[in-house]
């Protein structure tokens, strides 16, 4: 089985694949050059694997291109498959997150958007509408841009039950649905938002990622502007696991996609010092849901290293053991295939990454 592991930057799309356990890596791109690239996704629910493609073009727009046969070929719509009704007032920025619904929904891919919004696809990731309920929210005029923008970022999916989605947005923070995105309401209940007069407010806290338990999928795990925090009722309640880590800021959050309690994290300084804890190239890694962290960073550059890791820059694959990947804004991507117990460079000297995402194909 090969594994690919695609990779978003600002100037256009890299695929690597291997068929070698993940050892060495074959790397082509860039596709879409001259683009930024900030949402991917694989969806391996069909025979074939679909890629999806997220891009933005400084003179043609946001768009979304697929791809049934690994990236040999695209198909990129005449008109752009993810777009405001004109009665919004609103226009597409860019494409965050790109995410297929679970298995009980093969056709299903949500997409969030550039102003914060919500769109859904019925038909694999070709076309998208948008989600009027949670556009429509109360609190949607109350919604801010982070430093990043104002974007939904994170689309979660129930893989047991399609009629609960949640979403995150920066700033804004987690929203939940039961009724298949019908209604939505803040899930944000212990999350801290201390640049904000009431500190533990209904919403309006800068989340910057949130990433689901595979083994226990009400466990969720959120990396906050400033929190580090864990929640076991599906987003209701959140509780801090910061603890072991050495700074509470950062922005991914990735979960194995098969070992319950197993998740990783890549810490910075703070919110205005934007570089890695003690500007060390290290991946946190806890297997207890966050109870304990130990620092991995085997086969990592050693002395001062000052790129960040962004919020979609960090990503596991479904392999056995599992793979763990993450791309800097320097542009090196480096990959383990033991779960973060080492690690070996894939790729350097390429764009800002933005993204990456991976899969058995």
């Amino acid at each position: 089985m090969a594994t690919l592991l695609a990779i978003g930057t600002a100037k256009g799309l890299f695929l690597a694949t291997t068929a070698d356990d993940r050892r060495s890596w074959e790397i082509t791109g860039p596709h879409f050059p001259m683009t930024g690239v900030y949402a991917v996704a694989v969806d391996t629910r069909r025979a074939t694997p679909r890629l999806l493609v997220g891009m933005t073009s400084s003179h043609f727009g946001p768009s979304v291109a697929t791809s049934d046969d690994l990236g040999a070929s695209w198909d990129e719509p005449d008109q752009a498959p993810v777009a405001f009704p004109a009665d919004t007032g609103a226009s597409l920025g860019r494409v965050w997150q790109l995410t297929p619904a679970g298995p009980d929904e093969p056709d299903v891919v949500w997409a969030g958007t550039e102003p914060s919004a919500l769109f859904r696809s019925t038909d694999g990731g070709r076309s998208f509408e948008l989600v009027r309920s949670l556009w429509d929210h109360p609190h949607r005029p109350r919604w801010e841009a982070g430093f990043g923008g104002q974007a939904v970022h994170t689309v979660l999916p129930h893989p047991h039950d399609p009629a609960r989605v949640l979403v995150a947005m920066s700033t804004g923070g987690v929203y939940r649905s039961e009724d298949a995105g019908a209604s939505w309401a803040p899930g944000n209940t212990g999350i801290r938002a201390y640049f904000l007069p009431d500190e533990w407010p209904e919403f309006g806290q800068c989340v910057h990622k949130v990433a689901r338990d595979s083994g226990n999928p009400d466990r969720l795990y959120a990396q906050n502007h400033h929190g580090v925090y864990r929640s076991d009722d599906d987003g209701r309640t959140w509780s801090s696991i910061a603890d072991g880590l050495p700074s509470d800021f950062g922005f991914p959050m990735v979960a194995h996609p098969s070992r319950a309690g197993m998740v990783w994290a890549f810490p910075l300084v703070a919110d205005g010092e934007r570089f890695p804890a003690d500007h060390r190239c290290r991946v946190f890694r806890s297997a207890d849901a966050g109870g304990k962290w130990e620092s991995l960073s085997v086969g990592l550059p050693e002395g001062p290293f000052y790129p960040a890791v962004l919020r979609d820059a960090m990503c596991a694959d479904d392999s056995t053991p599992g793979g763990v990947y993450f791309g800097t804004r320097s542009g090196e991507v480096y990959a383990s295939r033991d779960e973060g117990d080492s690690w070996s460079l894939v790729a350097a000297h390429l764009p800002d990454v933005l993204c990456v995402r991976a899969a058995a194909v």
